[in-house]
C-alpha cells in the first residue's frame, strides 16, 4: 500500500512538472499532497530552474512545501489557489496514522514567517486541515499576472 501511496505522488510529481509550458512556469492545479520526500526531491528542482510556481488550486498537505523551499517571490496565487495545511504523520502496516510532532514543529518552523504565523494563530498543525486561502492567502502572497 505505502507502495502504491508513492507511486501515485511521483505521478503527481511529474504531472506538475509535464504542466510548465514554455514560459518557465510551473502551475499547481489541484494536489492533494502525499509522501513528503518526491515533493521535496520536485520542489529542489524547481528552486533550481528558476522557474515560477502558479498556484491555481488546492495544493494540499505536502504540496505546501513548495512554500519552504520555493522562494517566495517566484511564487504566485489565483483566486482558486488554497493551501491545506494538517500535522505530519506515519502510517504503519496495517494503515494506522500516527502523529509526529517533532516532524510537525520542524515542518511549521520552515515555512515564511507570515505562513507560520496564520498557521499558529489558526491552531497549529494537527490533525485538522487548515485551509489558507483568498483574503489571507493574498496578503502572504501577490496574486499572478
Amino acid at each position: 500500500m505505502q507502495r502504491l501511496a508513492f507511486v501515485q505522488t511521483l505521478m503527481l510529481a511529474a504531472s506538475l512538472l509535464a504542466s510548465a509550458p514554455a514560459a518557465a512556469e510551473i502551475r499547481i492545479i489541484q494536489s492533494p499532497g502525499g509522501q513528503v520526500g518526491p515533493f521535496l526531491d520536485l520542489f529542489e528542482k524547481v528552486r533550481e530552474s528558476g522557474e515560477r510556481v502558479v498556484i491555481d488550486g488546492p495544493c494540499l498537505s505536502a504540496c505546501t512545501l513548495v512554500l519552504s523551499i520555493v522562494p517566495g517571490e517566484r511564487i504566485c496565487v489565483t483566486r482558486r489557489a488554497v493551501l491545506g495545511f494538517h500535522g505530519a504523520r506515519s502510517v504503519d502496516r496495517r494503515g494506522r496514522f500516527s502523529a509526529e510532532p517533532e516532524a510537525s514543529e520542524a515542518v511549521l518552523q520552515a515555512y515564511p514567517g507570515p505562513v507560520h504565523d496564520w498557521i499558529s494563530r489558526h491552531g497549529g498543525l494537527t490533525s485538522r486541515l487548515l485551509l489558507l486561502k483568498g483574503r489571507d492567502l493574498a496578503a502572504i502572497y501577490p496574486r499572478c499576472r
